[in-house]
């Protein structure tokens, strides 16, 4: 599998995904403020209530609302951040989700992820890109506490606040070294979990094969021959934050201890006063207490490893359509000087418009390449495919779908029913053209004697790979355009059955173009002119039947020399 280019910034991909999210996301930092507010201004007024109470008397009710205030303010807070964090990494995710499913359909056939590894991108690694926009803004106000915490120190006992500032660096080192380390180390995890998504969907796309295979066992073991790496990259992370937490608390009880132990000395000596030695020790947990922040920096590091690969799979390059029409003329094809590594070397070729043109060749030779070409499935790495004269990255995506029509080999079917599978394509046509559609590619039988007909659910319509195949067609031929190509369409067919659909191909869509993959001698002979591709060149162009004497013709299709 080909490595994906290195990834866009994930940081820029997290700005743009808290922008989609701003509402909510300025609904955190209010709260936040509001919570942080409230932590800052609990202990002075806690102070003033420890102080107001005269010795062997009773509270002082009226000093002590305050505090209540204080209390259910962040109360409040909280609950209101819980709303506003999990809609905003909801709105969030959502836009990264569709920006991941646009691209990579825009992208087409050129993905080079296998599909399990998607999906793991998408839904896990998504999920926790959309926690960022939340996550960095209380991480930025958990720092406000500590912030005001300082200065109310320095007002209450400039030695403590010196103490604790000067211990603050340290701390402000210690939480990068975690945020690089938790973010390398959930990329790592994420990507073995990616792994074995990959082979899961590999397996369960084969479920039959394996099934008859008799290697489920062995089956099983692949895909989880990863897991030992995912454990391992789980308890990474688990000892980074481990690490840092008992760092953190360590410091943070000898700040404390040091806070107590200055605070208590001006105590005796007069210059403070009780209630203000309770709220020195306070503000000293809130100066050097970092726990809220490094939860945050944790989700942080999580949601820019799933950016990372989120980015991944946006740095692959989508294919760009012009705004172009689809010019006048009769479906000719140009290929001028096309390269597709390891498929086409310089390749020039025109297909006249309006004729049958089978395209032949030995395996290796280059025609799934020139077929996937015609259509712009895929774009050559040098030289250009023209349609009557203009560059197929001229036209309009609209112009170039229903102009340009395809037939599979194995040809994937969307839609609720039997009948949304032949429709589905660019526009749906009337009923009575798909009928037609299905006649021609000898489908209609069979498609009759289902449950409900054309309207039996596809989950509910077991098809064989003939059968399939003739769905397949069924829907080219229902939105057949000027250039109508079949990338080996025939290939489960029986030979009957094949005859009469290249019959419906060369009379009912006369005057269109119709590229063929052949790999049958019966299906070249019966086009107008054969492409003999050898090596990614053309080798020839003639009728089948001027080429059939040449023994490495013959050769092609397994006929003796």
């Amino acid at each position: 599998m080909t490595s994906p280019p290195p990834a866009p910034g994930a940081d820029r991909l997290l700005v743009r995904a808290a922008g989609r999210a701003r509402g909510w996301t300025a609904l955190v930092a209010a709260t936040a403020l509001a919570d942080a507010a409230a932590a800052v201004l609990l202990p002075f007024a806690l102070a003033r209530a420890i102080d107001a109470v005269p010795p062997g008397g009773p509270p002082a009710a009226a000093a002590l609302w305050p505090c209540v205030a204080l209390v259910a303010a962040a109360a409040a807070a909280e609950v209101l951040s819980e709303l506003a964090t999990g809609c905003a990494a909801a709105r969030a995710t959502a836009w990264l989700r569709h920006a991941l499913v646009r691209h990579l359909l825009a992208v087409g056939p050129a993905v080079r992820v296998p599909p399990g590894d998607v999906a793991g991108r998408m839904v896990g690694g998504a999920a926790e890109a959309g926690t960022a926009p939340a996550a960095a803004t209380e991480a930025a106000a958990g720092l406000l506490p500590a912030a005001g915490a300082l200065a109310a120190l320095v007002l209450i006992d400039w030695q403590v606040a010196a103490a604790i500032a000067a211990a603050l660096p340290a701390v402000a080192l210690l939480m990068r070294a975690f945020v690089r380390d938790i973010t390398a180390s959930a990329h790592r995890y994420l990507t073995v979990q990616g792994t074995i998504a990959g082979r899961l969907a590999e397996a369960l796309a084969g479920t039959r094969t394996i099934a008859a295979a008799g290697t489920a066992e062995r089956e099983a073991a692949r895909i989880l021959r990863p897991l030992p790496g995912l454990r391992a990259e789980g308890e990474a992370m688990w000892r980074v934050q481990g690490g840092i937490a008992a760092r953190g608390l360590l410091a943070l009880l000898l700040l404390q201890v040091a806070a107590v132990g200055i605070a208590g000395a001006e105590l005796a000596a007069g210059r403070l006063t009780p209630g203000e030695l309770v709220a020195t020790v306070q503000y000293a947990g809130l100066a050097a207490g970092f726990g809220p922040v490094l939860t945050q920096l944790l989700r942080l590091g999580r949601a820019r490893a799933g950016a990372r690969r989120a980015a991944e799979i946006l740095a692959w390059p989508a294919r760009r359509h012009g705004t172009a029409d689809a010019p006048p003329g009769p479906g000719r094809l140009e290929f001028r000087g096309v390269t597709v590594p390891g498929a086409l070397d310089g390749l020039d070729l025109t297909v006249p418009g309006g004729r049958a043109v089978a395209v032949v060749g030995s395996a290796g030779s280059g025609a799934d390449a020139l077929a996937a070409l015609a259509g712009r499935l895929a774009d050559p790495d040098r030289g250009e495919v023209r349609l009557d004269g203009t560059p197929l990255p001229r036209l309009g995506r609209a112009a170039l779908r229903r102009e340009i029509g395809y037939a599979f080999a194995r040809p994937a079917l969307f839609g609720a029913t039997v009948r949304d599978a032949i429709a589905f394509g660019p526009s749906r046509p009337p009923d009575d053209r798909l009928r037609e559609a299905a006649r021609a590619a000898r489908a209609d039988g069979f498609v009759r004697r289902l449950p409900q007909g054309y309207d039996t659910p596809l989950a509910e319509a077991p098809l064989s790979g003939g059968e399939l195949q003739r769905v397949g067609l069924a829907r080219a031929f229902a939105h057949a355009g000027r250039v109508l190509v079949l990338d080996d369409a025939t290939s489960s067919l029986d030979t009957v059955t094949e005859v009469q659909i290249t019959d419906a191909l060369l009379d009912r869509f006369a005057g269109r173009t119709r590229l063929i993959v052949a790999r049958r001698a019966s299906t070249a002979a019966r086009a107008d002119l054969v492409v003999w591709l050898d090596g990614g060149r053309v080798r020839r162009v003639a009728p089948h039947a001027v080429l059939w004497p040449d023994p490495d013709y013959r050769a092609v299709f397994g006929s003796p020399a």
